[in-house]
């Protein structure tokens, strides 16, 4: 039998989408602000995001269909992604905040920078930067990935990143995870434990 045949076969269970959020939660993940430029700049607080591709360089993020970010990202095709600094909790929780002002004025009391090649607002002080044009999208359920071609970056290296674990913010401090990396930042040459 064939995966696909197997999964004709076996209905998918009725899951709890409490628990199964609650579960899921026991991933730790970075914390990340997805923003577009434009006529309307919108910024959006968000953990759904990774790398995918080294060459060509991709990373994604997932965003729910209801979301007003859904249809900015696909009107706009360009993105920026700020990887939040372990400070910038305050910059998670507006930009997650339903209620905050929409368009710039959001970005008025945070401090931001248009990207030069993607022109949408990147957060200073951040972990890390990039710039992205929009390279395919996925169905993904109730969300669509968006897979996005890196145009810049930047490194903020000497910043702790902030995390999202169990429903709650928290710290990832660099001494705090025992190995060192390799001068030039990557795994060592056997990557990481089971690659």
């Amino acid at each position: 039998m064939t995966a696909q045949e197997s999964d004709a076969a076996t209905p998918a269970p009725e899951l709890d989408t409490t628990l199964l959020r609650r579960t899921l939660g026991a991933f730790a993940t970075g914390v990340t602000v997805v923003s577009v430029g434009g006529a309307t700049p919108h910024g959006m607080t968000a953990n759904s995001f990774t790398a995918v591709s080294l060459d060509p360089p991709l990373v994604l993020v997932c965003v729910v269909r209801t979301a007003y970010m859904h249809e900015a990202l696909q009107s706009t095709g360009r993105f920026g992604i700020s990887v939040l600094s372990a400070e910038q909790e305050h910059v998670a929780r507006h930009f997650a905040n339903s209620r905050r002002p929409l368009g710039s004025q959001q970005f008025h009391v945070i401090d931001s920078r248009l990207g030069p090649l993607c022109g949408a607002p990147l957060i200073s002080g951040a972990a890390a930067n990039f710039e992205c044009e929009l390279w395919r999208t996925y169905d993904g359920g109730d969300h669509t990935i968006f897979i996005g071609r890196l145009l810049s970056m930047t490194n903020g290296n000497d910043r702790d990143v902030l995390v999202f674990e169990r429903g709650k913010f928290g710290r990832l401090e660099r001494e705090s995870l025992g190995g060192a990396a390799a001068p030039d930042g990557r795994c060592p040459p056997d990557g990481p434990v089971g690659a």
